[in-house]
């Protein structure tokens, strides 16, 4: 198996909040790919003590032992018991009721000799490459799918949209949004590779629009990670000035890439 990982962040002076893991059991019978993307709160109260990149590298954690200790536990299910042990982890000093307490987005994916399984929760991505070539991505779509008109201010988001019905779903305290998650099964004969990804790597495809997502796909299986991270920066650079893809979208996000040919 070949695996190939990399996660920068958006800048040198501040943490990075994704976090990105690959697990394989002593048992040598499968594996797993986390990425997380910590969701950075705008400035004031998030009713926390703790970082954006402490709730990741819990979570991730968390999500790493149990989506390999349990394999009798479906993905949404692992997903679940990961968010309620960190949530246990801070709820004596920390709000967890406020919007924004910390959260992330999530790519999950997990294999054994018979299956792979797949969950997306939010805008993080899953790319999987079929056993004839092609790239099937696996998307949380539900934010892209909300009217700008309705994403105005960070007041109105929270209000109205931030893990609510009819708006969009992050891993932050309530272990019922598993459930929300983007989730399936495929046999393993049917699967040759897996890219997981935060969306500061899919402006690739995403918000500069070099190519779809089998495109992407190609860059990070023949060049690899670096190569991709590496062309998102150059074309984040090249339009910081005029911003015609940037829009108001901070200049570099931390991007995070992790492959794995099972």
């Amino acid at each position: 198996m070949r695996t190939d990982l990399v996660s920068e962040p958006g800048d040198a002076n501040r943490p990075n909040e994704d976090f990105a893991g690959a697990g394989l059991p002593a048992s040598g019978q499968g594996g797993c790919v986390i990425v997380l993307d910590g969701v950075t709160p705008p400035r004031g109260r998030t009713g926390c003590l703790h970082s954006v990149s402490w709730f990741t590298a819990r979570l991730g954690g968390a999500l790493t032992e149990l989506s390999l200790s349990g394999r009798d536990l479906a993905l949404p299910e692992v997903l679940s018991r990961a968010i309620g042990r960190t949530a246990e982890a801070h709820v004596d000093t920390c709000e967890l009721s406020h919007p924004r307490t910390p959260q992330a987005t999530v790519a999950l994916a997990r294999w054994s000799a018979d299956t792979v399984e797949y969950l997306v929760l939010s805008d993080a991505a899953l790319l999987l490459q079929r056993a004839d070539g092609t790239v099937t991505p696996v998307l949380d779509d539900r934010l892209a799918r909300i009217p700008r008109s309705r994403l105005t201010t960070d007041a109105l988001v929270d209000a109205t949209l931030r893990n609510k019905e009819g708006g969009f779903f992050t891993a932050a305290a309530d272990p019922s949004v598993a459930a929300r998650a983007v989730a399936g099964t495929l046999p393993r004969r049917e699967v040759r590779a897996v890219a997981a990804l935060t969306d500061g790597a899919t402006r690739w495809t995403e918000k500069f629009h070099e190519g779809d997502w089998p495109a992407l796909f190609d860059v990070v299986a023949k060049e690899g990670a670096r190569s991709l991270v590496d062309r998102v920066r150059e074309l984040e650079t090249a339009d910081r000035q005029e911003r015609a893809f940037l829009g108001r979208s901070k200049t570099h996000d931390d991007a995070t890439v992790v492959y794995v040919e099972l």
